[in-house]
């Protein structure tokens, strides 16, 4: 069973946003290995240099409206 706050003062809500590479599919990993799960799917944009991303996630006791 899990807690019903993420370890370590970490927020409900979580928002991560960074160039399209394995160290933001590494953070995102760790924290769905924390006990977080995605929240909406994830989005890219192009900043005329490279591609950027982003993925929200939130720990399981948050109520998602359908």
């Amino acid at each position: 069973m899990r807690p019903d706050h993420p370890p370590n003062g970490l927020p409900i809500y979580r928002l991560f946003t960074a160039p399209d590479d394995a160290v933001f599919c590494q953070r995102v990993s760790e924290a769905l290995a924390l006990g977080y799960q995605l929240y909406g799917p994830p989005v890219a944009t192009f900043n005329g240099k490279s591609v950027i991303v982003a993925q929200a996630v939130v720990w399981p006791t948050v109520e998602v409206a359908a």
